[in-house]
């Protein structure tokens, strides 16, 4: 399958106080144009620096960093040198990346992956309940069988389920505000064909679901990219990329963030609301990792930080893939009613309807989610701590942030070496996803590595000890094109 090509703004340009904020200062105190250099680079392979920005000018930025202007022109001319800068006369300094590197080729998905660990799948496995509500869709299916069995909306049982939940967690709705879909994928999808056009721009978190980023990618859409850092959003900086842009849409994580695990604050999610609203632009929320809050309480819907009238373009996704099972694909959008009522023509352009026993078994879940999230918030705080405690041992050169809920850590190896890690690890038996999988732009965020924490306890420390023999054979930094690329 061909993977459709990628579509980049060029329209923007970083002040030197936005350059500065996210530049790592040198040890030394001011910068030297190397250091300088080394900052910008590290910057853009990280994805705090977008590409195709157009970076400050030279006296604007020696000014905010209190150096001369010989130091910044030494260091933009040692970025052009590198590749990691070009220039245009007339039209400034923009960002790039050296020739030759390219986004990660997909791969087949191999299903049956024998003797090896799969880290790539941010996924759990079936609770113990669904036996139990299996047995309780089948008892309620035969009621439904005298029906042609096609619900475009979702069946109301489950609508009427969702609506409550949301209701239940501070964000009141009614069950014409739910559109049933097959897995937050499929709801994500539908939104972006329903509200953008080819060519429209998106803002988007980097990094962020990779699978999300390829279906805008595979509608054409321009992605603006603003970045998650080690300390989570910069409010300004997704403020100023909605004014200068004035996205379509806007596509966050706001819950556990995917791959970062950050957890963004209530009064973040109103400022971003306002500034959405100022813009036009259509929030769309991804919430299927709200249940998964392992250290704090389990946040509100984004919808309900909103003030006044700014909820009306804000789309929330959802499912049960993370708090359940992944393989009952069942998922959701809640949205006005308006916009429910014109996803769901738009869905039945693509399946006509979910399936009625899954719906069914969803209902049971559903019911039975005050049993189920606790006993997975506490499965997946174990399984946590021994993959730390396994990484710790075996490479403790590594570096992270232990997240406050999800399900991924989100590594720090020190180096930009993670495709080669990822690809030598396949060979020593763990599949592995390096960090530009997650990249809005291809060749960034080459030092991490996302790991997840939702299998056995037990199978952390082999893997760990196959991650550190496979560092041993990893000295370069691109991806083997033969590695399997599926990701969830």
């Amino acid at each position: 399958m061909a993977v459709a090509r990628v579509v980049h703004t060029a329209d923007r340009t970083l002040t030197g106080r936005q350059l500065a904020s996210l530049l790592t200062p040198p040890t030394e105190g001011r910068f030297g144009y190397r250091e300088l250099a080394r900052a910008v680079r590290e910057a853009l392979l990280d994805g705090r620096v977008a590409l195709r920005l157009r970076l400050p000018a030279e006296r604007e930025l020696a000014t905010v960093l209190a150096v001369s202007r010989t130091t910044v022109t030494g260091a933009y001319d040692l970025l052009r040198e590198s590749g990691y800068a070009h220039s245009r006369r007339g039209a400034g300094t923009w960002t790039a990346l050296p020739d030759g590197q390219a986004p990660t080729p997909l791969g087949a998905y191999q299903d049956d992956a024998g003797a090896t660990i799969d880290l790539a799948l941010a996924a759990p496995q079936a609770p113990d309940e669904l036996a139990e509500a299996l047995a309780s869709a089948a008892a309620e299916l035969p009621r439904y069988a005298g029906s042609q069995g096609y619900h475009p909306y979702g069946l109301p049982v489950l609508r009427a389920a969702i609506a409550e939940r949301y209701t239940a967690r501070g964000l009141p709705t009614r069950p014409e505000q739910i559109l049933v879909t097959t897995g937050a994928q499929q709801a994500l999808s539908l939104v972006l064909t329903l509200l953008g056009r080819t060519g429209d721009r998106v803002l988007a978190e980097n990094p962020s679901y990779t699978n999300a980023l390829d279906a805008m990618r595979g509608r054409m859409l321009r992605i603006t990219p603003v970045p998650v850092t080690e300390t989570g959003w910069d409010t300004g900086l997704v403020d100023a990329a909605l004014r200068q842009t004035a996205p379509r849409l806007a596509y966050l994580i706001p819950d556990f963030h995917n791959p970062t695990g950050h957890l963004m604050p209530q009064e973040q999610r109103r400022e971003l609301a306002r500034a959405a609203r100022a813009t036009g632009t259509w929030l769309v929320a991804d919430e299927t990792l709200a249940d998964i809050a392992l250290d704090v309480p389990a946040p509100l819907p984004f919808a309900a930080a909103a003030g006044g009238g700014d909820g009306e373009q804000i789309v929330s996704v959802g499912s049960l893939s993370k708090s359940c099972w992944g393989g009952l694909r069942v998922g959701w959008v809640r949205a006005a009613s308006r916009v429910v009522t014109e996803l769901a023509r738009v869905r039945i352009t693509a399946d006509l309807s979910g399936s009625v026993l899954d719906q069914l078994v969803a209902v049971a879940l559903m019911e039975r989610l005050d049993t189920i999230v606790p006993r997975r918030v506490e499965e997946l705080r174990r399984r946590r701590e021994a993959l730390t405690t396994a990484l710790a041992r075996h490479v403790p050169e590594w570096r992270w942030e232990v997240p406050a809920g999800g399900m991924c850590l989100w590594i720090d190896l020190g180096r930009p070496v993670a495709s080669a890690v990822s690809a030598h690890a396949l060979r020593h038996g763990v599949r592995v996803e390096g960090g530009a999988r997650f990249g809005v732009d291809p060749g960034t965020h080459e030092h991490r590595l996302r790991i997840p924490y939702t299998l056995p306890e037990d199978v952390y420390e082999p893997a760990a000890e196959r991650l550190a023999a496979a560092l041993d054979g990893a000295p370069g930094r691109y991806a083997d094109p033969a590695l399997p690329d599926w990701v969830a």
